[in-house]
């Protein structure tokens, strides 16, 4: 008896290995394409319930093809019956209804289906989840939201409606899923964030998630999470004094003593959005005058309307010489910190580059160094400061001098990157380019994505100016003259300069030469002869690297400085459409839709 029943399993054994063979056998040739083949043995196998798993996709795509719709339902209905607890089956069972048009079956069938389900809202969700997979998107959305009802659960299955509203290019109701995520515990917010950053890719979608949460926040003012994200969201737009608006507003609500209020400050003077700097700085002096935040302010208030200064043409001496004045009074009122120390710095670097008081300027920076309370990274910044200062001189062995020894002593940061820069710029304006090169070539690597671009940038520089001219003649006069106007020999350079593109007008350092001349002219207030030299990269250099530079600043000289709105919204808009993947295409956008009277929303 014993070995008659090791006979029958093994029998069976057998037989279910065979049929498992010839199920392998059969989705080969579907997927291979001898979906003729295939069809012949899933017609067999099908026959067996217990094949239906190892087949079923493969021969219900065959079936759906065809054309007996019968056969189709039929073969559906049994694998159902045997399998009941297979959502998957059931969905089929609704794609095919949908495929075939039979929408009455398919609204009775999926009513069954909710009501077979009524007690389960995550037999539901399944249900949904299968349905959606096959694109059924409305009854996957009709699920969903029924599964939610019965939990009494409003943020129940919200990143699977968001997915499907996404698909189906429903922004808004995309968005209010996404925010009841963010809802549902506070530490989806960071994920929340990333998600909008890269889905939501034009100001339309933008706008519509400022909407609600406006609306939000209207509703439930003590929920910071929504201020939170419409901070972010003005952030990302570069709106500052908008997120001003609502970081003010939260931290009054939380009585944070403006740290909020803090961080946008800083992020529009990281940005160059100096006026809203200048404001956000002006409030925070005003509101929190006797708090870490107040004093800080006061400091970064001069730092925003110096770089203000620095950046409108021509420079005003007075009022920078006004700005070293309140630095100068920082350190006086609170004696050697962190704080009134790098005021001092900036002082110093006033003197140098902007009143021509190089002894002042030397002076100071030397004093900090040797202050016992100066920071480290303050003492190597000032050394890279004070090298800067030499090269004005004409002392470039002590620049080189200093440079190396912040470059030694702080290896792999951002600071000894910083002095490496340097110490190429000094190797190329000597005219030494393949040790520039050498070094340029390590630092396109670097932490900092700023030091990165002057590293990529000058490295193409040397590059393409070489290439062609084995002496490096051109190149070197060019690296001279470049040091000329590092150095503020302003009537030097422009002669200079001048003269080279005379006699190398097929060169291509022509390009360079003009962007030069037209930053000189540009510092001078000579706006019309610097649009001149933008003009000449504009019609002959437009391809060059240089071209999108030239005409993102003529449009800039147009729209600032010139007063001509017109033709800097022609030109704003010429350049989105010839240059869309610029590093300057967002501010374009943004100045383009202030000129036209859009406003930022």
């Amino acid at each position: 008896m014993k070995t008659f029943i090791s006979l029958y399993f093994l029998l069976v054994a057998l037989a279910s290995y065979g049929q498992t063979n010839k199920a392998k056998l059969a989705n080969e040739y579907y997927q291979n394409g001898e979906k003729e083949k295939a069809f012949l043995l899933y017609e067999e196998l099908q026959k067996g319930n217990n094949n239906i798993p190892l087949i079923h996709s493969n021969y219900l795509s065959i079936l759906l093809s065809g054309d007996d719709i019968r056969k189709t339902e039929k073969y559906l209905n049994r694998a159902i019956k045997y399998f009941p607890n297979n959502f998957f089956y059931k969905s089929n069972m609704v794609h095919y209804y949908d495929l075939t048009g039979q929408d009455d079956k398919k609204r009775k069938y999926l009513n069954g289906l909710q009501n077979q389900y009524s007690s389960s809202p995550y037999q539901l969700s399944v249900l949904a989840q299968n349905l959606g997979n096959q694109r059924l998107y409305s009854e996957a959305v009709e699920l969903y939201l029924k599964a939610r009802k019965l939990a009494n659960q409003p943020t129940m299955n919200a990143l699977e409606l968001a997915a499907i509203y996404r698909l189906n290019s429903d922004i808004s109701k995309m968005i209010s899923e996404y925010l009841r995520y963010a809802e549902s515990n506070p530490r989806n917010l960071a994920y929340i964030k990333n998600l909008f950053q890269s889905l939501l890719e034009n100001e339309e979608e933008k706008t519509i998630l400022e909407q609600k949460l406006i609306q939000k926040i209207q509703q439930n003012p003590n929920v910071t999470m929504y201020a939170d994200l419409l901070i972010w969201l003005e952030v990302q737009r570069k709106n500052f004094y908008a997120a001003f608006i609502q970081a003010r507003a939260l931290d009054k609500r939380s009585d944070s003593g403006g740290n909020q209020t803090m961080q946008i400050g800083r992020l529009a003077l990281q940005n160059d959005y100096w006026d809203d700097a200048i404001a956000i700085f002006e409030y925070l002096l005003k509101t929190y005058p006797d708090n870490y935040n107040g004093r800080q302010a006061r400091k970064e208030l001069i730092q925003a309307k110096e770089n203000k200064a620095k950046s409108t043409f021509p420079v005003d001496r007075m009022l920078l010489r006004s700005l070293a004045a309140q630095y100068e009074l920082i350190y006086r009122e609170e004696g050697p910190n962190p704080t009134s120390l790098n005021a001092l710095r900036n002082k110093a670097l006033i003197h140098a580059f902007y009143l021509e008081e190089l002894d002042t300027a030397i002076h100071t920076l030397n004093s900090i160094i040797e202050n016992g309370r100066s920071p480290s990274t303050l003492i190597a910044q000032c050394k890279i400061d004070l090298g800067d200062v030499y090269l004005l001189d004409g002392q470039p062995w002590e620049s080189t001098l200093l440079y190396s020894q912040v470059e030694k002593s702080n290896k792999e940061s951002p600071l000894g990157f910083d002095a490496k820069l340097k110490n190429a710029k000094l190797n190329y304006y000597s005219g030494n380019f393949k040790l520039a090169k050498s070094h340029l070539d390590i630092l396109k690597d670097a932490t900092t994505r700023e030091i990165s671009n002057d590293a990529i940038a000058m490295s193409l520089l040397i590059k393409n100016n070489t290439a062609f001219d084995s002496s490096d003649y051109i190149l070197k006069q060019f690296a001279h003259i470049q040091l000329l106007a590092f150095q503020n020999k302003t009537d030097s350079t422009i002669f200079l300069l001048d003269q080279l593109i005379k006699e190398n007008l097929a060169h291509s350092i022509v390009d360079e030469c003009y962007q030069e001349l037209a930053n000189i002219y540009l510092k001078e207030g000579k706006y019309d002869i610097s649009v001149n030299a933008l003009d000449q990269i504009i019609q002959n250099h437009a391809d060059g690297i240089l071209g999108d530079d030239a005409l993102f600043q003529k449009a800039t000289i147009n729209d600032k400085y010139l007063d001509r709105k017109t033709d800097a919204i022609e030109l704003y808009t010429q350049f989105l459409l010839q240059y869309p993947g610029s590093m300057y295409a967002a501010d374009a956008r943004k100045k383009l839709r202030l000129l036209r009277g859009d406003g930022l929303n």
